[in-house]
């Protein structure tokens, strides 16, 4: 009795009423395929079933088998020996690749995703309400706005430095323009930053980023200096609008860009083993290639909105650099930075009394002063003791860092020659006399 008993699906009985109808004409076969959603062949193909096995020729024959799309088991244990060991901390996406481009190993990401949650590797997140923020449309051409943000991150996850990431991302496109690892966001690092990019891609039409201090002075109605931060004034001379976002959504973009840079970068400098800013920066162009083929997009025209960079490195030089306005005293000094400087001049004196020069300090320190654009020769006057000195708070852990190094010996330290032999005889250390002369 047991055996005449049938386990059909809920599928199976509507296709065996179908077949039923069917088979004594009460149904055309055109229509029992529009009502099962096969071929009226397929349909021909049941009935003839049905006649030589009754409803059991109607049961799937793979009810109780392994799937054929199913998982190897060696290619499965492969998988998750490889999560275990190197990516036990990668996201089912990232992993997905690293195993088909590393490893070879043709999984789908969701057979990636479900191992890892099998393993305890990856924690499935509930669809969370998200908060509803307008879209902005992206920008047409590439080069018409571009938007620049920082970010201050464990880059090296305790290998190396703490410091932070510049980021220059392509609006129209979403193209990585420029990555630059710096100790601290300061004007001279997005100063570097902006100099790579232009020399590799030209001029932008604009800048998009936030309000920090570097881009915009937040002091409303303040007595002294031009109005402008060091990087606008410097934009301005290259004929680049800074647009400052009121919001961080407003640049949501960069901002998602950066939150995926701190999951997968990290993990490729892991990879990579770097572990220094100088060798983080020589692997971003090869980072930055490799995230533009996966997920930058076609803008909407082909036209590129970049400008050349019709400048001499002079001008650049002059252009990147700290500059402040300073008048000339009755004795044609003036004050920078608590060093008072003498200006020489062959001409008379009194033909650059109360001049307007201006001060510009490079990177390195290097001072010039400049009077209508060209250089004056100067010579240093006076220092004074150093003071406090107002630090950002960005700039403030790297301060604190440089502070901490060990100061090196001079070179004519006792300690460089003490205790030392030369042709079998002891070295004395250098009287304080010989140290002073």
């Amino acid at each position: 009795m047991a055996k005449d008993l049938l386990s059909m699906s809920k599928k199976e009985l509507t296709r065996l009423e179908i077949i039923q109808k069917a088979g004594v004409k009460r149904l055309k076969q055109r229509e029992a395929a529009d009502i099962l959603g096969v071929s009226e062949r397929h349909v021909r193909r049941l009935l003839r079933a049905y006649r030589q096995k009754g409803a059991e020729g109607l049961i799937s024959r793979k009810r109780g088998k392994p799937s054929n799309n199913r998982l190897k088991p060696e290619s499965k244990q492969q998988a998750i020996d490889l999560l275990h060991s190197q990516y036990h901390d990668f996201g089912p996406t990232l992993a997905h690749e690293k195993l088909r481009e590393q490893h070879k190993l043709r999984l789908s990401v969701e057979s990636v995703r479900q191992i890892m949650i099998a393993e305890g590797l990856w924690k499935p997140r509930n669809a969370q309400a998200l908060s509803v923020h307008p879209m902005r449309e992206r920008r047409a051409c590439m080069g018409e706005l571009v938007q620049v943000d920082g970010s201050a991150h464990a880059w090296f996850e305790g290998r190396g430095p703490a410091c932070a990431l510049l980021v220059y991302i392509d609006d129209a496109s979403g193209e990585l323009m420029e990555l630059h690892f710096t100790p601290s966001e300061t004007t001279f690092s997005y100063f570097q930053a902006t100099r790579q990019y232009l020399a590799r891609h030209g001029r932008p039409l604009a800048f998009y980023s936030d309000k920090n201090s570097i881009f915009k002075v937040n002091i409303p109605n303040a007595l002294s200096g031009s109005g402008m931060s060091q990087f606008g004034r410097a934009m301005q001379a290259l004929d680049i609008e800074i647009i400052c976002a009121h919001t961080p959504q407003a640049k949501g973009r960069v901002e998602r860009v950066i939150s995926t840079l701190q999951d997968r970068l990290v993990k490729e400098l892991r990879l990579k083993n770097i572990s220094t800013i100088a060798a983080a920066n020589a692997f971003a162009p090869e980072f930055i290639q490799d995230f533009n083929r996966r997920f930058a997009v076609h803008p909407r025209s082909s036209h590129n909105a970049h400008r050349p960079l019709l400048l001499s490195e002079t001008e650049l030089n002059q252009i990147f650099s700290h500059q402040e306005t300073r008048s000339l005293s009755k004795n044609l000094t003036i004050q920078y930075k608590k060093v008072i400087y003498q200006i020489q001049t062959k001409r008379p004196t009194y033909a650059l009394r109360k001049a307007q020069v201006t001060v510009c300090e490079q990177p390195s320190g290097e001072i010039a002063i400049l009077y209508k654009g060209k250089p004056l020769d100067f010579t240093i006057h006076h220092k004074q003791d150093k003071q406090a000195e107002v630090v950002s708070a960005k700039s403030l852990n790297h301060k604190l860092d440089q502070l901490a190094k060990p100061t090196k010996p001079a070179a004519n330290h006792p300690w460089r020659t003490y205790g030392r032999h030369l042709n079998g005889k002891l070295i004395k250390p250098p009287s304080s006399q010989d140290v002073s002369s």
